[in-house]
């Protein structure tokens, strides 16, 4: 990112914060194993347990809850491992809402998939969710994120998780994109499991954590040395983990002021809608991560519009990074019922700890302009389609 750039993307990765960056680097010169029992080997060790003790604030849980990761999709592919082979789990029922990676995740466990329908909104059907675990044999597993990386809608996920265990299933919780953006509560949720990444709050990419329940039962994925309290083996990403820790951390005494950002995402719905009245906000009806909108009007198309805005400086996107170099239907969108002539045109801004009005200002004149073209052209091709008047005749 440059200063002559606006990245309204955040939801994809955040800038390193500088106390990330700090930690990581002031890690590196760390000599030592955190496995090994001397000084050095000790010296890393309290490095990583540090950092573990600031991730579990992060979520709301204890720091015997937290199993670190190389990210949001290890974790998720541990969490389904266990639940398969450790929890007694037979089936999994997935929101059409995740992401792609918990999706993906879910359908390499070899457990069947049942759908889970969202409303209009993007929020969870808790009624079909109650039909579902009634219809269904065998153990069941519920993901449900708690953000929407794409609409940034908040799931339901406390009710959920007591649907599900009075159905005597357990429930995964993604929180990868609702960490540093709302207060988490691990405990409280309900959830069992719940994934985390750490380049969504500023920490270095390559680092994450599966949060699980104290008691619940658990199988490694990787296995070989000890490291992670025999969960997950291999030698820790030390600089990584420490980077996480210090996000953490900060994400944390940031929450108030990420919250502020809901002025500038109103500012940018409320211009575009005074400029473009067919313009729609997906999930603006439901509670929303302050910084999160996703926007279409009839006529645009997401990849000309992506293209358009990069030449201008400006960095959104059409959805979730994962699904990046693909520009088609938002699955998501698709989920929630949006008809495909309007869903194809919806770019995400998102917002984060880096954003400035400024940046709004520059989205909104720049997605404006392009609005403008897209009428015009339109208007050209209605205009060249209508039939001609027919020429008088003099007798």
């Amino acid at each position: 990112m440059t200063a002559t750039r606006a990245y309204m993307d955040h939801n994809a990765t955040t800038p390193l914060r500088p106390e990330a960056r700090a930690a990581a680097v002031a890690a590196l010169d760390v000599l030592g194993n955190p496995s090994s029992v001397h000084a050095e080997g000790r010296a890393a060790r309290a490095l990583v347990e540090k950092a573990r003790g600031e991730v579990a604030r992060l979520a709301g849980a204890k720091p015997a809850e937290v199993i670190f990761t190389s990210g949001g999709t290890e974790a998720a592919r541990i969490a389904f491992h266990a639940a398969r082979e450790a929890q007694g789990v037979t089936r999994l029922i997935v929101s059409a809402v995740e992401h792609e990676a918990v999706r993906a995740s879910a359908e390499a466990s070899g457990l069947p998939v049942t759908v889970l329908p969202v409303d209009g909104e993007g929020r969870a059907d808790l009624a079909a969710l109650k039909t579902l675990l009634a219809a269904g044999e065998g153990k069941a597993l519920v993901a449900l994120m708690l953000a929407n990386n794409e609409t940034g809608v908040i799931e339901p996920v406390a009710a959920a998780a007591r649907i599900a265990h009075e159905a005597g299933a357990l429930l995964l919780c993604d929180a990868v994109q609702a960490a540093g953006k709302i207060p988490l509560d691990f405990a409280g949720l309900g959830a069992d499991m719940m994934l985390l990444a750490g380049h969504k709050i500023g920490a270095p990419l390559g680092t994450g954590a599966l949060v699980i329940r104290e008691g619940l039962p658990f199988a490694a994925l990787a296995v070989g040395g000890g490291q992670e309290m025999r969960r997950r083996a291999g030698s820790e990403n030390v600089s990584g983990i420490a980077g996480f820790g210090a996000a953490a951390l900060a994400a944390m005494q940031g929450l108030e002021e990420f919250a502020a950002l809901g002025h500038l995402r109103e500012r940018l719905e409320a211009e575009i809608a005074g400029h473009a009245p067919d313009a729609v906000f997906f999930g603006q009806k439901a509670d929303r991560l302050a910084n999160t909108c996703y926007v279409a009007a009839p006529g645009l198309d997401a990849e000309t519009l992506l293209m358009a805005l990069d030449l201008d400086g400006i960095a959104v996107s059409a959805g979730a990074a994962c699904s990046s170099g693909k520009v088609g239907r938002p699955r998501v969108l698709e989920a929630m019922g949006v008809a495909p002539a309007l869903s194809k045109g919806a770019v995400r801004v998102s917002l984060g700890w880096t954003s400035r009005a400024e940046d709004v200002n520059r989205f909104v004149a720049s997605w404006c302009r392009a609005y403008d073209r897209a009428k015009a052209k339109l208007n050209a091709t209605v205009n060249a389609g209508a039939p001609r008047p027919l020429a008088s005749v003099e007798s």
